[in-house]
């Protein structure tokens, strides 16, 4: 698994949420996405670049960043 990670480029990441959860448009793909906070918050963080390789290669978040990949919301890098 990389430990490096980014948005896909281009995405404004235009999104909602309310009760923990959130729901995600992906402007470069058309699809919309249902996100707990949890990924929503990654999402938000990639963005900031508030997030670090040694942070993302937490165990914990393997499988998260494995799920958003395949929404095609990030990329490794």
């Amino acid at each position: 698994m990389a430990s490096s990670w980014r948005l896909v480029p281009g995405q404004a990441l235009l999104h909602r949420g309310w009760d923990g959860a959130y729901v995600l448009y992906n402007d470069l793909s058309g699809d919309t996405h249902l996100l707990a906070e949890e990924a929503m918050s990654l999402l938000m963080a990639l963005r900031d670049g508030d997030v670090t390789p040694e942070e993302l290669a937490a165990p914990e978040l393997a499988d998260m960043l494995a799920t958003l990949r395949q929404l095609d919301l990030v990329e490794p890098c």
